[in-house]
């Protein structure tokens, strides 16, 4: 009998091809879109947007599936998606953070309620388009390795996953190109061969952020309170309108004149504060991680890994000390630039995930 497999489908050609090459390799492929966020709740324009969510897409999606002879449903999980994400999204902003919405979203909605959905509709695996592999190691643990095209390699963004969802998982773009997969969906004319892809957050529908947290938190009646620019040497440069709206590193749009460049040093949420400074400031050794999930886990407490502080940073050296607490402490070989409170920090052996967190306040 052959294995079902419930293909998680944004109508962009990755999940498109990812949908056909399963099809080809023989399995029951049932194709579904999940409906995250509603335009009421985030903005936009339902009829000119292109990226998930939108009834271009989900026209996109339905085509696809019509054309390598696969049933297509769509699953509102909007209400999952804000109490999970969004909600999560806002609170991590308010906090002085700089949240990572990708990676709750894996963990909490595709790999929690899209794999229970699956389970209900009598799917063995589920499946995404993800640029990464998902294999069984010699433990008997499932891993994950970086993607073949380290141009778009996803793992860093799937730390979160836990072994159950591993075990009934296919990722069958992990040995492609993009490349590769733009002329598969070609050879076979699907409609989202030439479509654009989006490196955004899904719901900020303009790509503006501190436009959603404002017009979010309107909504429900709340706003951002304003306070003081403070440059690390204690001086008064000016105002802000929210601590929200700014974050580790950032340089433009803060709003104030000096005679040389100032960055974000630290979001200050006990005064209202937002501090800056040099860029040379910017620069720390170290890090502590909390929230940690490890696919991997070296047996020694003190171990030597490659640690990647953000989506495209290239992954430093560093020593990783393991607390008891749940906690890991990172020292890195070369201090890096802009260490965020609120991101995700993900541990690699070679193209091994070992594992992830979210980066703590304390260092």
């Amino acid at each position: 009998m052959k294995k079902r497999v419930l293909v998680a489908m944004s109508g962009g050609v990755d999940s498109s091809v990812a949908a056909l090459l399963l099809k080809e390799q023989g399995y029951d492929v049932v194709g579904a879109h999940m409906k995250l966020w509603d335009f009421v709740d985030v903005g936009g324009d339902i009829y000119k947007d292109g990226r998930c969510c939108t009834l271009d897409s989900i026209t996109d999606c339905r085509m696809v599936c019509d054309s390598i002879g696969a049933p297509f449903y769509v699953l509102n999980m909007s209400a999952e998606f804000r109490d999970a994400v969004i909600e999560n999204f806002v609170s991590e902003y308010r906090a002085g953070h700089t949240p990572n919405p990708c990676v709750r979203c894996n963990s909490e909605v595709k790999w929690n309620e899209f794999f229970r959905k699956a389970r209900e509709v009598g799917c063995d695996y589920i499946a995404t388009g993800h640029y990464a592999y998902v294999e069984q190691g010699k433990s008997g643990r499932y891993l994950i390795r970086k993607g073949l095209d380290g141009t778009r390699d996803q793992s860093y963004v799937l730390w979160g996953l836990n072994q159950e969802a591993l075990a009934h998982t296919l990722m069958p773009l992990g040995g492609l190109l993009k490349s590769a997969v733009r002329d598969i969906a070609r050879k076979h004319d699907l409609r989202t061969a030439e479509k654009a892809e989006s490196r955004e957050i899904c719901f900020v529908v303009d790509n503006n952020y501190r436009r959603f947290l404002s017009d979010y938190e309107a909504k429900r009646g709340r706003s951002f309170a304003e306070g003081e620019i403070v440059h690390a040497n204690g001086s008064v440069l000016g105002r802000h309108k929210g601590t929200a709206f700014y974050t580790i590193g950032q340089r433009k749009g803060l709003g104030v004149s000096y005679p040389t460049p100032l960055y974000v040093q630290k979001i200050d949420i006990a005064h209202n504060r937002v501090v800056v400074g040099d860029d040379d400031a910017l620069f720390r050794g170290s890090l502590v991680a909390m929230n940690v999930n490890w696919m991997e886990k070296p047996e020694e407490t003190e171990f030597a890994a490659e640690v990647k502080i953000r989506y495209l940073h290239q992954p430093a050296l560093a020593t990783i000390v393991v607390r008891e607490n749940g906690r890991v402490a990172v020292t890195f070989q070369d201090s890096q630039r802009a260490i965020t409170p609120g991101q995700t920090v993900a541990f690699y052996q070679g193209d091994v995930l070992l594992g992830g967190g979210i980066i703590a306040e304390e260092s």
